[in-house]
């Protein structure tokens, strides 16, 4: 069987996850992506520390926090496990 680099995988789901949210267009500043506070702050769930670990691929997370992220990304769960 092959070995899985579970940490090779986070980071390259975070680069996905940055990618989604750079294509999110901010309310608050005009011709600029939105934000990590600005995306954490349309969540009930996820917070700007929280959604910066998954973009660095620090953090292994909850599958609850996986469905709160594709909400607030506005993506379905196969987009957002799509990388």
């Amino acid at each position: 069987m092959n070995e899985i680099d579970f940490n090779e995988e986070r980071i390259k789901f975070g680069k996905h996850v940055l990618k989604l949210r750079r294509k999110i267009k901010s309310v608050e500043y005009q011709n600029r992506s939105i934000s990590q506070q600005e995306l954490a702050d349309n969540s009930d769930y996820i917070t700007k520390k929280t959604l910066g670990q998954i973009e660095r691929g620090e953090v292994n997370f909850q599958f609850e926090t996986l469905v709160a992220l594709a909400q607030v990304l506005n993506v379905s769960l196969k987009e957002l496990l799509d990388y």
